[in-house]
């Protein structure tokens, strides 16, 4: 086979799991790229995958959305520059759809998985939209510049609404100014409520969906530093800590209100890590590289770790 033609087999493997394929295990990701290549000059922040072998990119220079496949590396532009950024998202498992916080442009976008087709949008008075979670029924967006959340409702059987609606955010919520506030955010294992990351503060909070009163996460003195992106597996939260190129564990009690650092993990590939996905036993994180000056030639990749 030229080398040519397993280009083609690449792309269309994308595009099958992307149409509805059957998943890999999970467990057989042996040979699979340690290293996602993204195209240069994209400045990614986020990354999403699903139950499928396929990561989601969002774009902060102009919001589009690459998808790779994690078998192969290869490839392919989902969805077109919007002229903002594309931030955090979330893929929604059995619907195809993705979540894309739209950063400083108060939007909030829902993309079809399989062919990129923008299927609504949702426009708040935020300051910086930055990170997604969906939950049972609902979807979350934080914002790190306002001390409020944005939440998209979910009809029952998953029918996206006319409209987002604010929640702010009260309790022992303070945002502290000229700083990112509220970054990461997560449901609790009991799915009862919400988890939230504040940046300049190194502290987690879980949040009351119904009220947005948030209360300091107990983590018995430890804290995790410049937290940005959360990934919950289970009762393990993971904390990326980009200002520090590392991965925190955390083990949660069921409604989110203690914890224990468990953990943490770095890695000489990480350039300011961002945000983190897993599939099977690999967790994926991506490299913002925010302390390199941004260009239309400057390389960003993605690095595969072992789940610990």
């Amino acid at each position: 086979m030229t080398r040519w033609m397993r280009v083609v087999v690449g792309v269309l493997v994308v595009l099958a799991v992307g149409g509805g394929a059957v998943p890999a295990s999970g467990s057989g990701d042996r040979g699979w790229p340690e290293e996602l290549r993204l195209p240069d000059g994209f400045r990614p922040e986020g990354i999403a995958v699903g139950e499928w072998p396929v990561g989601y990119f969002g774009s902060l220079a102009d919001g589009r959305v690459r998808q790779v496949d994690l078998r192969t590396g290869v490839g392919r532009q989902l969805s077109a520059p919007v002229g903002g950024s594309a931030v955090g998202l979330k893929v929604e498992s059995g619907r195809h759809r993705l979540f894309v916080a739209g950063g400083s442009s108060g939007e909030i976008r829902v993309v079809d998985t399989r062919d990129g087709v923008v299927l609504a949008k949702y426009k708040v008075a935020g300051g910086f939209l930055n990170d997604v979670v969906v939950t049972r029924d609902a979807v979350w967006v934080t914002d790190s510049f306002l001390g409020q959340l944005y939440k998209v409702p979910l009809g029952r059987d998953g029918t996206l609404p006319a409209a987002a609606v604010t929640v702010p955010l009260g309790g022992e919520w303070v945002n502290t100014p000229n700083s990112f506030n509220a970054n990461g955010i997560a449901s609790t294992p009991d799915g009862r409520a919400l988890i939230v990351g504040h940046t300049s503060s190194g502290k987690l909070f879980r949040v009351d969906p119904a009220t947005g009163v948030a209360k300091a996460v107990d983590l018995g003195g430890e804290s995790v530093v410049g937290n940005d992106g959360l990934l919950r597996l289970g009762r393990d939260l993971y904390v990326v800590e980009n200002g520090s190129n590392r991965i925190a564990k955390v083990g949660l009690r069921p409604d989110g209100s203690a914890g224990v650092l468990e953990r943490r993990l770095t890695d000489h590939r990480f350039d300011v890590a961002t945000t983190v996905a897993a599939y099977g036993d690999r967790l994926y994180a991506v490299n913002a590289r925010f302390s390199t000056p941004p260009t239309p030639t400057t390389t960003y990749t993605a690095v595969a770790v072992p789940r610990f």
